[in-house]
């Protein structure tokens, strides 16, 4: 066994934030946590690892991003969401052709996620099946986990990067049948977004994600202007959600990037078959998309998440996205004159962490009988305070302001990845 000695913070619910000082977490020889302990016993047969004064706190959850656009991470900020994607983004993830290439990013993003205390993720790869793949092996080999998932678009990709209907059915069950050899990473189906997938595609992957009991994600009313594109190709439809539920893809546990524009309607068929989403400030404002009603879903029961949304999103640290996404519900808060509350930094934190790791099972922060997702942080190099601080102040203030040099220690699925 294992005794973790550290100042324990977690958000087991939203809005309500737990402070142990000089607290204790005791885990079995797998990292499964036994005990979450007020303090320490006086006497205990385990190996005892003092964290000291550092902050022992859940790992972050990133819930949304696009692996291949980790090289153009702060370009193309001034153009629209589609402009945006023909003009950087689908030459960019065309290289991935490459495997060499493939590797030396995803090696590279890995480590970056892992060090910045990103221990679980719900990601994008692109269309090629090889190079996603090797973003699999590349994340256990960091100590990431999660979900990542082959793109599927058979049509609206541009020359660079398209695949006929027939390629991406062979090569989604090419990736499948290679999926089993991970241990940490799981399969998701992902059509890229509705304008990206002919209807025998979508309803392929529908029947798919029925018979292997796959989970899947993609985007949601993110932009105006996609939303009256998605309405030419499927006149049927009154809403874009609906585009995903007359192909099976609707479901359960199925994560919706962005739904900057969902209305009172399609809110409610989000909570209504427990689709989650993953709310990307950052990416959002960068793209003038918009601001997601995120206290309007939160009030309404919806199940909210956070993601970075590289590229359209410039920051990768999670306490950076929490930030924004802080700073964007002000800005919704200042257009209603106050009558839309914004989110705290407890409320950030919980979406940043406890709510995305629920989505992987593991609900309230320190659990018992579940595997830790913990980071450790060294707030001591941060900017000398006026006067000593409590736990709580100290948490806000690493939030805000720390980088990944303060986090001195990671572990990911019981496992001590990083210290």
């Amino acid at each position: 066994m294992k005794l973790i000695k550290g100042n324990l913070i977690y958000s087991p619910r939203l809005g309500e934030l737990v402070t142990l000082e000089r607290g204790a977490l005791l885990l079995d020889d797998r990292g499964v946590i036994l005990d979450v302990l007020a303090a320490p016993p006086e006497s205990c047969d385990a190996e005892v690892i003092d964290c000291g004064a550092a902050l022992v706190m859940p790992s972050f959850v990133d819930m949304h991003l696009h692996a291949p656009q980790y090289p153009m991470l702060g370009m193309g900020m001034d153009l629209p969401l589609i402009e945006w994607l023909n003009t950087y983004t689908f030459h960019t993830e065309a290289r991935f052709a490459d495997t060499d290439y493939a590797r030396r990013v995803y090696r590279a993003l890995a480590r970056e996620l892992i060090t910045g205390g990103t221990t679980r993720v719900c990601m994008f790869s692109s269309l090629h099946t090889d190079a996603t793949l090797i973003l699999m092996e590349e994340l256990e080999r960091a100590g990431v986990t999660g979900c990542v998932g082959k793109v599927n678009m058979d049509r609206n990709g541009g020359e660079d990067l398209r695949e006929t209907t027939e390629e991406s059915k062979r090569e989604t069950l090419r990736w499948l049948d290679r999926c089993g050899s991970f241990r940490y990473v799981r399969p998701i189906l992902t059509p890229r977004f509705t304008p990206c997938c002919t209807d025998e595609l979508m309803a392929w992957l529908g029947r798919l994600a029925e018979e292997r009991g796959l989970r899947v994600q993609s985007h949601l009313s993110e932009n105006e202007n996609e939303i009256a594109w998605v309405r030419e190709l499927h006149p049927d439809c009154p809403q874009y959600w609906e585009t995903y539920a007359k192909y099976g893809l609707w479901k359960d546990h199925t994560v919706m990037a962005h739904c900057v524009y969902s209305n009172a309607r399609e809110r409610e068929a989000l909570l209504r078959s427990n689709v989650v989403v993953a709310h990307c400030a950052d990416s959002n404002v960068n793209i003038c998309s918009g601001v997601a009603p995120v206290r309007t879903m939160l009030r309404e029961g919806v199940w909210v998440t956070l993601g970075s949304d590289i590229a359209g999103g410039a920051e990768l640290a999670m306490n950076r996205v929490i930030t924004m996404s802080i700073r964007a519900s002000k800005i919704r808060c200042m257009q209603s004159d106050g009558k839309e509350n914004f989110l705290t930094v407890d409320e950030g934190y919980y979406l940043g962490s406890t709510a995305g790791h629920r989505w992987f099972g593991a609900d309230g922060g320190f659990v018992r009988g579940v595997p830790l997702h913990a980071i450790v942080v060294d707030d001591g190099a941060l900017a000398e305070p006026v006067r000593t601080l409590t736990l709580r102040e100290r948490f806000e203030r690493c939030i805000y302001l720390m980088d990944k040099s303060a986090i001195k220690a990671v572990w990911s699925e019981g496992r001590k990845v990083v210290g």
